[in-house]
């Protein structure tokens, strides 16, 4: 496993930091997915798997989230959304500022016909 970050004095492995971000950026209207595309669009394991998060000098916390959208709702509004909602589940759940939340949106996905 990767080193820990430590929280004012508390380690904690950062898969612990990644899955909070995860389930609360899933949660936003319009998220189809969390992930990192590969070559060919094949899914990634580990480090690639579409999310990182760190932690600054000042002690904040930053992260990266690269995400599969549904089609018909303005990337804008989702990329708003999930930095909004990511930031409030880390600083809910570990009580430490987070400084950036980063959003890339790597794929739209569009309905079946």
């Amino acid at each position: 496993m990767s080193d820990e970050i430590m929280l004012e004095g508390l380690g904690v492995a950062p898969g612990v930091l990644e899955t909070i971000a995860t389930l609360a950026a899933e949660k936003v209207d319009g998220v189809a997915d969390v992930s990192g595309r590969g070559v060919a669009g094949l899914v990634q394991k580990g480090a690639g798997r579409g999310i990182a998060v760190a932690v600054g000098d000042d002690k904040a916390l930053s992260v990266q989230l690269h995400l599969s959208v549904k089609y018909g709702i303005p990337l804008r509004t989702i990329a708003t959304d999930v930095q909004r909602t990511v930031s409030d589940a880390l600083l809910t759940q570990t009580g430490q500022k987070v400084s950036a939340v980063d959003v890339f949106i790597d794929s739209i996905i569009f309905p079946e016909q």
